[in-house]
């Protein structure tokens, strides 16, 4: 027997603490959420910008991929997640047409990295980013500017109800990805002297552009 088998049946055999507890059925949300599904997207925006986060709202794809070739400026290389997981269809050809390449996934040098979401979440103006193949950590964490592009019907009430909906789906999404990420704001530390710091260990800024969702 290993000796975590060992560690295992140790802890099995003992008593269950608390037997007369009863488990739960009901739960309260970390962060109550009122309100209709119409007023999600003014509530995620509320939240996200009160963490210093640069909100956009494009009435068509074209108008969001200029904002997204207006944020990277000079830049010739950008990192990216794979194409399928951004909900801009054509903004691959628009960046090859401005003769912006995507660099190696770990490239420190590059300024702007830009992905998806799987989720967003209006109660607190955060994202939900799932590593795995083709969603790479970096593209989060190594330059100075995100931007994630979502769909206005990514945006859920709360965290509770996305965990809710991965219960419902068999929880595929644990077993399938390297990590989980939930980003609110850009990357922040008060540990020195107190003082508020931007971009201390990832982005200092963070664009969330909202798309309407495709025709059904």
């Amino acid at each position: 027997m290993s000796s975590r088998d060992s560690i295992l049946e140790k802890l099995r055999s003992k008593e269950r603490p608390f037997p007369h507890v009863l488990p739960l059925t009901t739960y309260q949300p970390m962060t109550p959420l009122a309100g209709e599904e119409a007023s999600l997207c003014a509530r995620f925006i509320q939240e996200a910008e009160t963490l210093n986060v640069i909100v956009h709202q494009p009435i068509d794809e074209g108008e969001a991929i200029q904002i997204i070739l207006g944020l990277l400026a000079t830049d010739r290389t950008v990192l990216a997640w794979d194409w399928m997981g951004i909900p801009l269809p054509n903004l691959r050809d628009e960046l090859e047409a401005a003769h912006i390449s995507v660099a190696l996934h770990d490239d420190p040098s590059v300024r702007v990295g830009i992905s998806g979401a799987n989720a967003a979440l209006a109660a607190t103006g955060s994202v939900v980013l799932c590593s795995g193949n083709g969603r790479y950590r970096a593209t989060s964490l190594l330059p100075p500017l995100h931007i994630v592009v979502i769909t206005s019907d990514q945006i859920l009430p709360t965290l509770e109800q996305w965990i809710s909906q991965q219960r419902a789906n068999g929880l595929s999404v644990f077993q399938q990805i390297s990590n989980i990420v939930i980003v609110s704001g850009p990357s922040r530390t008060a540990d020195i002297a107190m003082e508020l710091i931007l971009g201390m260990h990832g982005p200092g800024e963070l664009h969330i552009v909202i798309l309407n969702p495709p025709p059904s």
